[in-house]
């Protein structure tokens, strides 16, 4: 049989560098290819900038690269959806549905045109028949974002870092002489990048001023739109220390999109922080249906630890009126209270090593 190729994705950073290196040196015939995704030309946009470090790679390895721009298809699949959640009061997570949408959609269908056999990405996660497992390097386990591939895609994915730890790749780079081995991480947003978060939105949302209140519904001050702020959120509420209140540290604990309002309380730990169990959509699994009855864990955020809960599937009969779920949602309870979790952020399940996919959080209980 001929050997299989695989179109690998670099971004120009040392995560897909290394994952290149390593498929040359496991025998595939290696093509690399590179995404444009966003190109606001604002000073944070990075993307001129990445495509130099791709090249510089695929140069050093000696490997065509396919320069691919998905700008158009990020925007509405991806970018529209996290504007209309957060106008709806959510906190959305767009680095899950870029996955879903672009990375193993859009540019997945693009390298399987262009002849790809696999595709490889520089995530830090595992794949085995159809199912996506933890990375060995669990500080850095990217499971979380990719709860909602298909698992028809990942048959035919690769994760060469799947059994690496950074401190390794760091070296592995270093040793193979690979130009990027000292660029730093890249964070924020998918695409996006590391920017003024409030004052980007703000770009595409009109600010919608409004009260902040405490949870007797007390006058604190006031909130610049509540499309702004999230759950359990300490900074960039204004509330300095008050004659009418004790001294402590204020937090989000509601938003009130009817009635334009933030309802904050003290102590990071207050009880309108905590909550028993929250509803969101059913995911869609990933490989066979899990037993629901079987030990399961939750995690409510990428890095947060995982927590034991019980799954409950619910019917839509037993939402409420105005609930956008689809025809079935999942209940989540847990055991112990859990602090700000957010409607809009991703609930992804565990059983073990295996990441069975997530659901949006949509409703507290």
């Amino acid at each position: 049989m001929p050997t299989p190729l695989v179109l690998v994705g670099l971004s120009g950073g040392v995560d897909s560098a290394v994952s290149a290196w390593r498929l040359l040196e496991a025998g595939y015939r290696v093509e690399g290819f590179h995404m444009t995704n966003w190109d606001d030309d604002d000073g944070y946009c990075t993307a001129a900038a990445d495509l130099q470090d791709a090249q510089r790679v695929a140069d050093e390895l000696r490997l065509p690269l396919h320069r691919v721009n998905f700008t158009a298809e990020y925007r509405d699949r991806v970018f529209a959806q996290f504007i209309a959640d957060h106008a709806a009061g959510f906190t959305p997570n767009p680095d899950v549905l870029c996955n879903r949408e672009v990375k193993f959609g859009a540019c997945f269908d693009h390298a399987l045109r262009l002849g790809a056999d696999l595709v490889a990405t520089g995530h830090y996660a595992a794949t085995r028949d159809g199912l996506l497992l933890r990375a060995r390097d669990a500080d850095k386990d990217q499971t979380y974002f990719l709860c909602d591939v298909p698992g028809e895609r990942l048959h035919q994915t690769l994760f060469p870092l799947g059994e690496l730890h950074k401190p390794e790749v760091r070296a592995l780079a270093r040793a193979a002489g690979l130009p990027v081995h000292a660029r730093k991480d890249s964070t924020g947003i998918c695409f996006i990048g590391e920017r003024p978060f409030r004052d980007f939105l703000a770009r595409y949302l009109p600010g919608r001023p409004g009260r902040i209140e405490d949870e007797n519904g007390a006058v604190l001050g006031e909130h610049r739109g509540v499309a702004f702020y999230t759950l359990g959120q300490r900074h960039g509420l204004g509330l300095g220390g008050r004659r009418d209140a004790p001294e402590g540290a204020w937090f989000v604990a509601r938003k009130d999109v009817t009635r334009n309002t933030l309802v904050v309380v003290q102590g990071h730990d207050h009880p309108a922080l905590l909550v028993n169990g929250f509803v969101c959509d059913l995911p869609r699994w990933i490989g066979p249906p899990p037993d629901l009855q079987a030990p399961t864990t939750v995690r409510i955020r990428h890095r947060a630890a995982d927590v034991p809960c019980t799954l409950v599937l619910l019917e839509a009969a037993l939402l409420p009126a105005s609930s956008t779920t689809a025809a079935t949602a999942l209940e989540v309870r847990l055991p112990e209270p859990l602090r700000a979790v957010t409607p809009g952020q991703w609930a992804v399940f565990y059983q073990g090593e295996r990441c069975l996919g997530g659901g949006v959080v949509r409703r507290l209980g």
